[in-house]
């Protein structure tokens, strides 16, 4: 199955507007009020039984149950029989709204999150419609439970066979987005590996640099524009809460960070198409680029949004079929590319990588990355000679048979199908793609 999600800019009128507002406010009441209730039972338990708090609590008999989401969907299905303002939203936005934070005590849990926090008018942005009509979308039109036909702007098609499953409404700073999640029932193998391999290293100093010698310098986005907002914010500091002075110097803030993400993301993009037309196969480090924002350079390491740009490189990879895998990042910078021994460690002012045993020069972020595409070339291959060994012992066995009759296992055979499906249904013509080195190039230090 694929799952894809289109975006696109929402043009409602003056009532759809307000009824959108509407439907925000009551999702974060909802969203308060339950997690409100949820915080006074866990805090209920954290007294001994032979002891009392030092703290107020709430009494909560000992025999009521945690309010979960299946509990408090419960509590919200009677409470909308009584509350008007309740009524005027769909039910299963707001039964959205109780899963979204059910799903956000899991993750705490699973994923080390933090605490659920409380949302005020500005925090909650978004609410999702998880079922759609078939025939929702007429041109540039979207029929929307409670809105209506809504008019958007539609920038691209949408892939023939695709289903709409969901929705969501966004509020941003330069207006409101509609988001929807289209699904496919296909299958389409994995890219294998072929073609010319390409290592890439990434960094502080150069954004990005490859096994062929490119270096790619980091574009400072925020730097670009900190000083204007360095001073709205400083006005806002003097604004009274509440008052419609600050609520319009917090949107023109709002305004200035999205466009330095909607800069940064479109360089990426063009940065991961270029590389995509350099190479067939591409290998980077397996970073947590986590524990690099919370070091000393956490600014700039979240202004480079590494993260976002991997995330980027892996879709627009897969859309162009080409392979990228990741390998494992330690002493990349200490090994020699061309013979393999260790150099040591280097301080970061050293940026000249010279080998003692071989005599080998290059820079040192491009033999990090000529190392990165050696190890990802070691890996595939060791994972071929396993598939190998695997289907000759199941051949010798009397299975898999069929398997190779169909080429399930020959990576030429995959490519071909793949392609043309995905050329098929995503409508991706890539021949003509425009190059977008010049314009990465450009950019200064």
């Amino acid at each position: 199955m694929i799952t894809l999600t289109y975006e696109y800019k929402l043009i409602p009128d003056k009532q759809q507007t307000e009824v959108i507002e509407n439907t925000l406010n009551v999702c974060r009441s909802v969203w308060n009020f339950a997690l409100r209730e949820r915080k006074d039972w866990l805090s209920s338990r954290k007294s001994p039984v032979n002891a009392c708090s030092l703290k107020k609590e709430y009494i909560i008999p000992a025999d009521s149950p945690y309010p979960n989401y299946h509990v408090q969907a419960k509590y919200l299905t009677e409470a909308k029989k009584t509350s008007e303002r309740l009524k005027s939203v769909n039910a299963q936005v707001l039964q959205q709204v109780l899963r979204t934070l059910d799903r956000a005590f899991l993750d705490m849990k699973s994923k080390n999150l933090g605490f659920p926090r409380f949302k005020n008018k500005y925090r909650m942005r978004s609410f999702a419609y998880p079922q759609m009509l078939k025939d929702c979308v007429k041109d540039s039109q979207i029929k929307l439970p409670q809105l209506g036909w809504v008019k958007f702007r539609k920038s691209r098609d949408i892939p023939n066979g695709f289903e709409i499953k969901q929705a969501r409404i966004v509020r941003r700073a330069s207006g409101y987005f509609i988001m929807l999640s289209l699904q496919l029932e296909v299958s389409i193998p994995d890219v294998p590996f072929h073609g010319h391999p390409l290592g890439i290293d990434l960094g502080l100093d150069k954004f990005l640099a490859t096994s062929d010698g490119q270096l790619v310098h980091r574009p400072r986005f925020l730097n670009q524009l900190h000083s204007e907002l360095k001073l709205l914010q400083r006005r806002l500091r003097n604004k009274q809460k509440g008052s419609s002075n600050r609520h319009k110097l917090n949107q023109r803030i709002a305004r200035l960070h999205q466009r330095v993400s909607d800069t940064r993301k479109d360089w990426q993009f063009k940065l991961a198409h270029s590389l995509c037309d350099q190479a067939q196969s591409i290998f980077i480090e397996d970073i947590n680029f986590i524990s690099w924002a919370k070091g000393m350079l956490g600014k700039h390491t979240l202004d480079a949004s590494f993260g976002q740009f991997v995330s980027i490189l892996k879709w627009v990879a897969w859309k162009r079929d080409v392979f990228v895998a990741e390998v494992d990042k330690n002493y990349t910078s200490q090994i020699c590319p061309n013979c393999g021994s260790h150099t040591g460690k280097k301080l970061l002012s050293v940026r000249e990588h010279n080998c003692s045993e071989c005599g080998y020069k290059t820079h040192q972020d491009v033999a990090a990355a000529q190392v990165i595409r050696n190890r990802g070339v070691e890996n595939v291959d060791t994972e071929l000679c396993r598939s190998v060994h695997i289907e000759r012992s199941r051949n010798a066995l009397g299975h898999g048979v069929s398997e190779n009759a169909c080429g399930d296992g020959l990576a030429g055979a995959a490519m071909s199908s793949q392609e043309s499906v995905k050329q098929e249904i995503l409508k991706c013509e890539f021949k003509n793609h425009r190059c977008f080195s010049s314009v990465i190039m450009s950019i200064p230090e």
